[in-house]
């Protein structure tokens, strides 16, 4: 049976991914420096064995087989080979060499930017940011040209399948008129606040301790993942095997414990993916939005909630007893929630309060796709990053690309159509909620308790479980009832942020 065959040589393909994945999570957090180049290497060679894998001579006879036995599989089967066929198709459009050099490019600037964007060196970053650019432009085209797209929705095409930028384009239009007043109500709303803050330090040992904690509690399968920490928070794409990486600041503990609160979303969507479909297509996550749609859930919609910070301050107290005795106030969860639910336009994206993080993406979205198209060139991106960092928030970074167009990993490792999911994924995170609570009126006092079954219950039966049966879209509206909007997040941003409710 053909489709057997597929089944077959797509979990192979599922086990060399999982050893990339295990070895690009340990370039990120444990690798010696001295390791890197030798690391660019091997992953440049096993990536190019996976493309080989993937665009295997045999797979048109198999693919063209299992069409005329299409009939006879089940509709997960059916979906399966879609999804098999689909990924077939991407592999095909680009060239064997060209993937390794991709590979060694991403590599090489990854490293670089290490090293060079602390330093605020975008100069000396330059040579690999061009290569990388390059190289993205070319599969790009490639991919564009075999799938009928255009250069940049191809890459798109990748994190959400079946997206185009001028779908995305009316919702971020919609977000860029809505935000300025918001955020403006915000600050004024909140100036007459004030939240007491503890000051650190705050040992590593012990932010250790409450990550775990809170892990735990949060329903992580510690049988199947760890956490450790890293520069940049992340959590890896193995089920079996989730690893997240947590930074820790020795002068505000908030940092790794809302990081870890938002991983564990990532995490538990991982883990409870259905686990008969694993190792096939079919059984992976969907697209970034979804994924970014359960971390942003867990971190902006319970996590930064006042209930879930009154479960919280008992354990956030116990992991800092040095501090509470000379500031125990700042522990308790209503000043918690004034500190995490400030609004302030800032420069880094990573540390962005909620109403103002989409502005950060939006300026991503449209600096990508001029690197793409060509109306942008990468020596030019400083100075663009600053004019569209003036126009979204009002703050400059003219000089200060460190904290400007620096400060992020994903283009330095060749991530282009990545940064609209995580917007998207906010729009999602607040659609959701919306329904779990129209669903289950008492969720926030389950909350408070700490008790967390009807939520994952309600994520298990209209997320985790379907895998990729479903597009992203059609998965939201059947979950919402409704089709994805702003309409929610905004709700949720004017309930928090200015009449200050939840």
């Amino acid at each position: 049976m053909s489709y057997a065959a597929l089944v077959k040589h797509y979990r192979t393909l599922f086990h060399l991914g999982h050893v990339e994945s295990m070895a690009s999570w340990d370039e990120a957090t444990m690798m010696p420096v001295g390791g890197g180049e030798a690391r660019g290497e091997a992953l440049s060679t096993l990536r190019g064995v996976i493309h080989q894998q993937a665009t295997h001579e045999k797979l048109p006879g198999l693919f063209a087989a299992a069409a005329k036995e299409a009939a006879a599989l089940s509709p997960w089967q059916q979906a399966n080979l879609r999804l098999m066929e689909r990924e077939w198709v991407r592999a095909t459009a680009l060239p064997q060499g060209l993937v390794e050099a991709m590979s060694r490019a991403e590599s090489r600037s990854e490293q670089a930017w290490r090293k060079l964007g602390p330093d605020n060196d975008f100069a000396g970053f330059l040579p690999y940011f061009r290569e990388v650019v390059r190289l993205k432009r070319e599969a790009a085209q490639a991919l564009g040209n075999k799938l009928a797209l255009s250069p940049y929705d191809a890459l798109l095409d990748e994190f959400e399948p079946g997206a185009r930028a001028t779908s995305i384009a009316p919702l971020f239009a919609r977000l860029r008129a809505f935000l300025p007043g918001l955020i403006a109500k915000a600050v004024e709303r909140q100036s007459c606040e004030a939240a007491v803050v503890c000051e650190g330090p705050f040992p590593v040992d012990r932010q250790h301790w409450l990550v775990l904690e809170l892990m735990r509690r949060l329903g992580f399968d510690f049988d199947r993942g760890r956490v450790d920490a890293a520069p940049h928070p992340f959590c890896s794409n193995v089920p079996t095997d989730v690893r997240i990486a947590v930074h820790y600041d020795v002068d505000d503990y908030t940092n790794a414990m809302m990081g870890v609160v938002h991983e564990a979303g990532h995490a538990k969507y991982q883990q409870n993916l259905p686990p008969d479909w694993l190792d096939q297509p079919v059984g992976c996550v969907r697209s970034a939005s979804l994924h970014e749609g359960q971390s942003l859930l867990h971190e902006m919609q319970v996590g930064r909630g006042r209930a879930f910070l009154e479960f919280a301050a008992p354990m956030i107290a116990e992991a800092f007893p040095s501090a509470v005795a000379p500031g125990r106030e700042a522990f308790n969860a209503e000043h918690l929630f004034l500190r995490l639910t400030r609004v302030k336009p800032g420069l880094i994206r990573r540390s962005a309060d909620e109403a103002t993080y989409p502005c950060h993406i939006i300026l991503r979205f449209e600096l990508e796709k001029g690197l793409i198209d060509g109306s942008l060139r990468p020596e030019d991106v400083p100075e663009a990053w600053d004019a569209s960092m003036h126009e979204m928030l009002g703050l400059a970074t003219r000089g200060n690309d460190r904290d400007g167009c620096l400060q992020d990993v994903h283009w330095p490792a060749g991530m282009f159509g990545l940064f609209p999911g995580y917007t998207l994924g906010a729009l999602t995170a607040a659609q959701m909620f919306g329904a779990v609570l129209s669903a289950h009126p008492d969720l926030n006092e389950q909350i408070r308790r700490g008790e967390f079954r009807v939520l994952d219950g309600w994520l298990r039966e209209h997320v985790w479980s379907l895998g990729s049966s479903l597009g992203s879209m059609e998965l939201v509206e059947r979950a919402t009832g409704g089709a994805l909007s702003t309409k929610a997040f905004e709700q949720h941003l004017e309930r928090r942020y200015v009449l200050r409710e939840s």
